[in-house]
């Protein structure tokens, strides 16, 4: 019975040391140097370590302010937004050049009674030598109607007069980096008239049933085939922006032109007279 009474007196003494030992771990201060399985420095306290951090941040801060710094500046700073050709626009395709557009005439000129006011369309394709210059191949069409002096005296009671061309064209920019721009052009090519005399006659049109009306049917024509030329000057301006992804070279464009056409003089076959006109058109440019 005396042994178990001993070891009761011996446990609030071991209690007691356990404490005073964990207390002592604590307080402790961690190695001032020590070194990881890697090789790479331990830190020597939680504020050595804290300090370390910071000192990393503030560095890559600085990398990243001085990689934005050498990024490329804006293409379109200082009003530019064209530089002629550069990494956009590189290749033979960046020389293809096109336009198509549309409008009305107005006939000028001595002989211009055999002639009045019409419609026209315009297409354009062709190849763009700098920044300034390229050369476009021109298909127009132009419908235009016939005075009524001329109608009455072929005995009608309508006409038109058909115009259609392919001509080579070169175009000028004057200002090829601005937005908007001013550019010349001008040349010449094959003409082709043709001049129609109409009068209302009876037809009968068929869908899912028939019926009868009127129609202008022609009922007298002759043509002619000659060379002419035109000339005039045009305003483009740039749709789209740097700041939308890239450059654009699409412009909207309007133009008037002077045109001449060697048609037959007035005593010869086929012949009215020469034929002049100042079509203005509107369109897109590419």
């Amino acid at each position: 019975m005396s042994r178990p009474s001993r070891f009761r007196s011996f446990r609030p003494v071991g209690m007691i040391a356990f404490a005073a030992a964990f207390g002592l771990i604590l307080l402790s201060p961690v190695s001032a140097h020590a070194t990881t399985g890697n090789g790479v420095d331990a830190f020597s306290s939680s504020m050595s370590g804290l300090t370390t951090v910071d000192a990393l941040a503030a560095d890559g801060a600085a990398n990243l302010t001085a990689g934005l710094t050498a990024l490329p500046a804006d293409p379109g700073a200082g009003g530019q937004v064209y530089h002629g050709y550069n990494r956009r626009h590189t290749g033979w395709k960046s020389h293809l050049s096109f336009e198509g557009g549309g409008g009305a005439d107005a006939p000028i000129g001595g002989d211009s009674k055999v002639i009045t006011w019409g419609p026209e369309v315009t297409f354009g394709a062709g190849w763009k030598f700098t920044n300034r210059l390229s050369a476009l191949i021109e298909y127009q069409f132009i419908d235009d109607k016939l005075p009524g002096g001329l109608i009455s005296a072929a005995g009608s009671q309508g006409g038109n007069a058909h115009i259609w061309s392919f001509t080579i064209d070169p175009v000028f920019d004057l200002f090829p980096k601005r937005a908007s721009d001013i550019y010349l052009t001008g040349g010449g090519g094959f003409y082709r008239k043709l001049t129609s005399f109409t009068d209302p006659q009876p037809v009968q049109y068929c869908y899912y049933f028939c019926y009868g009306g009127y129609a202008n049917v022609v009922v007298s024509h002759f043509s002619s085939n000659q060379g002419g030329m035109n000339v005039g000057f045009g305003l483009t301006h740039r749709l789209g922006s740097p700041d939308m992804g890239g450059v654009s070279r699409l412009r909207v464009y309007i133009e008037a032109r002077y045109l001449w056409i060697d048609t037959p003089s007035k005593g010869t076959e086929n012949g009215l007279g020469r034929t002049e006109l100042v079509p203005l058109t509107i369109g897109l440019r590419w």
